[in-house]
């Protein structure tokens, strides 16, 4: 197959994607369609997984992780009904694929990956792409990254006992975080609203399933 014939394909593949798993299903955002049509799902996975890049299941992309259905991506970024002024922080960079997406949309993105191997996959993948917008930061995902809050919204890509302190500490006043809660068994999607005057509002969405968030306000060990 010439790589002009690969191309073609892997793009009807990834429009085909937004219009039967995402729009067909209820996501409505406008910007989050675009911008899923826009960044290329296939070179944020290997070589060998490439034609499964644009199916509606998780793609492995290594070190025990892996890239996100479509669906279950294009359904959290509507939920955060994200804007082009937001400052963003990422937990869980993974291979960059909602990295991009977040910058396609957003000013600014911060993203904090555990496994260094995968972050600096992700940072070079995500400079080559053009993608100019976006610092990513080894370390505990479950604490954050203080020393650039407070941000808009947060997008949690793993899963946690309970919405992290650190993080809801992080979020400016009126800001939004999406994080999946609970064990390997039963997850939920929690949209966690920061009110003001130390209060939150908590709207449990929908069942999930997401690798664990390991770390110091996530779970002790990799399930």
């Amino acid at each position: 197959m010439s790589g002009s014939t690969q191309t073609d394909r892997l793009t009807s593949s990834r429009h085909q994607m937004v219009e039967t798993q995402l729009r067909a299903r209820g996501i409505r955002d406008e910007r989050v369609l675009a911008a899923m049509a826009r960044v290329p799902r296939h070179e944020f996975v290997a070589e060998a997984f490439r034609d499964q890049a644009y199916d509606d299941h998780p793609v492995p992309i290594g070190e025990n992780q892996t890239i996100s259905q479509p669906y279950i991506v294009g359904y959290m970024l509507d939920i955060l009904r994200l804007d082009p002024s937001h400052r963003i922080l990422e937990i869980g960079t993974g291979s960059g694929y909602v990295t991009a997406l977040l910058a396609e949309i957003s000013r600014q993105v911060f993203s904090v990956e555990r496994l260094e191997p995968l972050a600096r996959q992700a940072e070079q993948t995500l400079s080559r792409l053009g993608y100019g917008n976006v610092t990513v930061i080894v370390g505990d995902g479950s604490l954050g990254a203080p020393q650039f809050a407070p941000f808009d919204i947060i997008i949690v890509s793993a899963a946690a006992p309970q919405a992290p302190p650190a993080l809801i500490e992080q979020l400016a006043d009126g800001g939004r975080m999406i994080v999946p809660v609970g064990p390997s068994v039963s997850q939920e999607l929690q949209l966690v609203e920061k009110l003001g005057e130390g209060k939150e509002r908590v709207t449990r969405l929908e069942g999930c399933r997401f690798v664990p968030l390991v770390g110091g306000q996530g779970y002790p060990w990799q399930w």
